[in-house]
């Protein structure tokens, strides 16, 4: 069917744009209108396709779009097809549950869509932790589960925790079409059975799950180097004290820690020092720590062995070591 095309349409549209004013004839017509698929949620888009029957001429062609059922789904509308082109993509938006159609129209004739269901917006269904206790320190797995398949560009989950004991990330992405996405739940040490709680929201609606966190069984040592610059790198400050600090924040143990026994050693004398907490601050020596100067050529700095022992109240031991730590001489003890 032949078809002229007027310039300077003017159409209101939902989410649509102005239509250029340019003048254009064809002899082309409406081939058929096809959406990306059958369903989507309501909140969500899909593209649609347009085709002429022949390329659009000079200027384009500009194709009206309508819906069956706006209040379920609207369509931008006018489209236009670029010269040279017979087809153009055109956006829809979900805004309710129910199913609509969509025509296309040009100079008498039109096509119609297959039908496009608009479903439910996805909520959150469910949240599930990997165990239902966890020592603290330990860390264990969370899923949060929606109740249909995320919308294009993903859901975004947003999480939180009860108290200071568990620790979750501020949001979690379900990816487009999946259903549910995991993330990592943190802990912290604890001196007895702590209750919390990990949850979710999405779509105005939340879930949650219960996670119990527990003392240690055993005792574990574990510990930290923290130099002036970097990890795991110490200094000599001067002829009878390190620059570094010792952290064992991250032993644990059935009972309350009541002391931890540090040793170092640069190969040459070994020093030890006990603490009643968890940090040991520019660890005092003297220059038997190191062998004797001068370094080996080409070498600044020598190996730096620590170990700590922790005790608890109730007579439990552990003893962790770090054989990877450096020392820098840097002037002093002769070097």
């Amino acid at each position: 069917m032949t078809a002229i095309l007027a310039g300077a349409v003017a159409a209101t549209q939902c989410g649509g744009s102005a239509v250029p004013t340019s003048a254009t004839t064809t002899t082309a017509a409406v081939s058929g209108v096809t959406v990306s698929g059958a369903s989507i949620a309501a909140g969500g888009s899909a593209q649609g396709t347009v085709s002429l029957t022949a390329v659009a001429p000079a200027g384009g062609a500009s194709i009206a779009l309508s819906s069956s059922n706006p209040a379920v789904a609207t369509v931008q509308t006018p489209v236009i097809i670029p010269a040279g082109s017979s087809s153009v993509t055109f956006t829809i938006t979900a805004v309710a549950v129910g199913t609509a159609t969509f025509t296309a129209s040009v100079g008498g004739s039109s096509s119609q869509s297959a039908v496009l269901t608009v479903t439910a917006r996805s909520s959150i269904q469910s949240m599930a932790v990997s165990a239902s206790s966890v020592v603290g320190g330990d860390s264990v797995t969370g899923t949060a589960t929606l109740s249909g398949p995320a919308p294009s560009g993903g859901a975004v989950v947003a999480l939180s925790a009860s108290g200071d004991t568990v620790t979750v990330p501020a949001s979690v992405t379900v990816p487009a079409g999946s259903a549910s996405a995991t993330f990592t739940i943190a802990t912290r040490a604890v001196g007895g059975t702590i209750a919390a709680t990990v949850s979710g929201s999405y779509g105005g609606t939340s879930a949650s799950a219960a996670l119990s966190v527990t003392r240690p069984t055993v005792a574990t040592a574990s510990f930290g180097i923290t130099g002036p610059t970097e990890t795991d790198t110490c200094e000599m400050a001067n002829d009878t004290t390190i620059n570094c600090t010792f952290n064992g924040s991250t032993s644990s143990a059935p009972g309350t820690i009541v002391a931890w026994d540090w040793t170092y050693t640069a190969g040459a004398t070994t020093f030890s020092q006990t603490t009643g907490s968890f940090l040991l601050t520019q660890p005092s020596v003297t220059c038997s720590l190191l062998p004797s100067p001068p370094l080996a050529a080409g070498t600044t700095w020598l190996p730096f062995t620590v170990t700590l022992k922790v005790h608890d109240s109730l007579g439990n031991t552990a003893d962790a070591v770090n054989r990877g730590a450096r020392i820098f001489p840097h002037g002093a003890c002769g070097f």
